[in-house]
């Protein structure tokens, strides 16, 4: 009788507990610790898909706030009818070198799996209905890679590192873009988020948000959208400077040719190009705070010293040119203003 009523009173305990380990969620202002990976708590805008914080389609599209070993670490909006990511959300707040050997895993709540709580590596025999399977990706005689969202290296920790490895973060990927000028710039952007995202405490932060645009009927495996576009945006405080800073970058999905190299573009630039891919108005990846037409770069003079400025780049063009990707990993600040889009 003892064990019985222990076993009750266990049972009462927990069912006294706050849904702390919610992932799929209708918001992700219901997780209080998600809503930390978005600036000032406020989630992209994105016409019919998310606004002001609402998922438009609630039976398509999936907030989920990422929980692995004992904790939230980034935030996705998904997508179950094209099984990729709208986009995750994460903050950078340092890096760790190295990349941890990790099995491929899934988000069990899409699928109402046991009402599991944390991501679960992917088996053959759970149901994949809601979401891209690693059988998807294997063999897939596209030369297509699965492309992280969040990025394994921008992660602060081990665990952290082994949470971005769920196929609710993965997008299928042209190969060689993957592995070259969308890693590049991963990792000169990288570099600038340690150099000029700190702030008064001197602590690294900033808040990142990398999304992919899917295609009309492109797919794998007849299965798994294949995006045509790539993009990925960052806005933090840079305490040299007194004020907020961003940065953009996005690409097609193709396979890379002659060494391409994506340069830095405004956000407000990103913003009119989700405008023109979407075919719809109203685009806001970061609240206003952050700027929407001058361009965080990076130069030095002929003698190594650093330099900061505000250049104006010409109306329409895109970019800050050759100058903000040769200076990047020296340190000096310079602002570019763009007055186009």
């Amino acid at each position: 009788m003892m064990g019985v009523l222990n076993h009750l009173s266990t049972l009462l305990l927990l069912s006294l507990l706050p849904p702390a380990l919610s992932h799929v969620v209708e918001k992700f202002s219901d997780v209080p610790q998600c809503q930390n990976f978005f600036l000032e708590g406020t989630t992209p805008n994105l016409p019919g898909i998310l606004v002001g914080g609402t998922v438009q389609d609630q039976n398509r599209y999936k907030p989920i706030c990422q929980f692995y070993k004992d904790r939230y670490r980034f935030a996705t909006l998904y997508d179950t009818t094209n099984r990729i990511p709208v986009f995750s959300a994460y903050t950078f707040t340092g890096k760790v070198v190295g990349r941890p050997s990790q099995s491929w895993m899934i988000e069990p709540q899409l699928e109402d799996i046991n009402n599991q709580h944390d991501m679960k590596v992917d088996d053959k025999d759970f149901p994949h209905n809601q979401q891209a399977a690693d059988t998807d990706y294997k063999n897939n005689n596209k030369h297509l890679d699965r492309g992280h969202l969040f990025p394994c290296l921008y992660a602060p920790d081990d665990a952290a590192k082994r949470s971005t490895f769920t196929l609710t973060n993965i997008v299928p990927q042209a190969r060689s873009f993957n592995q070259g000028s969308w890693s590049r710039m991963e990792c000169r952007v990288r570099d600038a988020l340690e150099l000029n995202c700190k702030d008064a405490n001197d602590q690294i932060k900033a808040y990142v948000v990398t999304g992919a645009v899917p295609s009309n009927n492109n797919t794998l495996k007849n299965r798994v959208n294949i995006p045509d576009l790539m993009w990925t945006a960052y806005c933090c405080y840079n305490n040299n400077l007194k004020q907020w800073v961003a940065q953009a970058h996005w690409s097609k999905n193709v396979q890379d040719t002659n060494k391409k190299t994506l340069t830095p573009e405004t956000l407000g630039a990103l913003e009119g190009e989700l405008k023109n891919s979407y075919k719809v108005d109203g685009f806001q990846v970061f609240p206003k705070n952050c700027p929407r037409t001058v361009i965080l770069s990076v130069l030095e003079d002929e003698t190594g010293r650093n330099l900061e400025g505000v250049e104006e780049v010409e109306p329409g063009k895109r970019g800050a040119g050759k100058g903000a990707e040769r200076g990047v990993e020296k340190g000096a600040i310079r602002w570019r203003e763009h007055q186009g889009s």
